[in-house]
């Protein structure tokens, strides 16, 4: 397991109490002796994990996609021989996935791409694993995400690039869903005519035989007991690529998606202290017809 951040760690220590033998790798040394006290066998580089591994050798990879996935791929295919495994679990766009698989199908090593979901709570509920890849080197590392996966959580979705698809796909999903929830829960946090909602309480009511309750709203119900009105928070919301990533395969294919397409530029638009386009708004609409507007100071 190359990369022990809140996924990869988690997955490892998942692995182990699973009864697989796991060589764990961190450039950060501390967090690498932190698995080998759990039981991990500790690597010191890339070069020592292929040692520490008996052919054919599998490879999971946990860190940011883009740039340092294709340096630590390429790094490893020149360690790794024909027949070895490289499972990327991390959010990368699928075409690069694809050109990732063709890359090191032309050196005999095999590329899968497995779509990770459950965040931190994968460790002890298990995950839901997207798994793309040729069928025998999906079939070599089947006990692998057999044991990350919760019963009914893993699939093998289709060839090279499937499993980051779907997870694509997935997270645009999970954006719109959010949006929902938290469009929702503003309304009845602003009301007027009912201006003492328990939030906490009608998210606590809606898991119990409401259409609309979920692991998401679940989670919601947590956040609102732990600070109801979620002042400590800064309402600033980042993303990782998927949700663009999805809004742009949605326009190449001519498929309208309206919702996840909002829910993304929603969160570009909490990341603005103030927007330049609203204040153009403003001007205009004082420009012409004398509307009042607010100035700053």
């Amino acid at each position: 397991m190359i990369g022990l951040g809140k996924m990869g760690g988690n997955m490892t220590e998942r692995l182990m109490r699973g009864g697989h033998s796991v060589v764990a790798y961190d450039r950060d040394a501390a967090v690498v002796g932190k698995y080998a006290g759990l039981g991990a066998k500790p690597a010191t580089d890339l070069a020592n994990i292929v040692q520490q591994l008996s052919a054919p050798r599998i490879v999971w990879i946990m860190v940011p996609a883009g740039k340092p996935t294709d340096d630590t791929i390429d790094a490893l295919s020149g360690l790794l021989e024909k027949g070895d495994i490289i499972i990327d679990g991390g959010n990368s766009n699928f075409k690069d996935s694809i050109a990732r698989s063709t890359r090191l199908a032309e050196k005999g090593m095999h590329f899968i791409d497995s779509g990770t979901s459950g965040g931190v709570w994968g460790l002890a509920n298990g995950y839901c694993l997207m798994v793309g890849g040729n069928d025998a080197a999906v079939k070599t590392c089947e006990p692998i995400f057999l044991a990350l996966a919760q019963e009914g959580g893993y699939a093998h979705v289709g060839p090279s690039g499937a499993g980051h698809y779907v997870k694509m796909v997935h997270n645009g999903i999970e954006y719109a869903l959010m949006q929902g929830y938290g469009e929702g829960y503003e309304i009845l946090a602003q009301s007027k005519t009912f201006p003492s909602l328990d939030l906490r309480q009608i998210a606590e009511l809606w898991q119990h035989g409401s259409v609309v309750r979920s692991w998401l709203n679940g989670l919601a119900v947590h956040a609102f007991e732990v600070d109801p009105k979620l002042s400590k928070l800064k309402g600033y919301v980042s993303d990782s690529g998927e949700g663009r990533w999805t809004v742009q395969e949605a326009i190449d294919i001519d498929v309208p998606a309206p919702v996840i397409t909002l829910s993304l530029l929603m969160r570009l638009r909490s990341r603005q202290d103030d927007s330049f386009g609203a204040k153009v708004l403003a001007a205009l609409r004082n420009e012409f017809g004398g509307h009042a507007v607010k100035t700053e100071g």
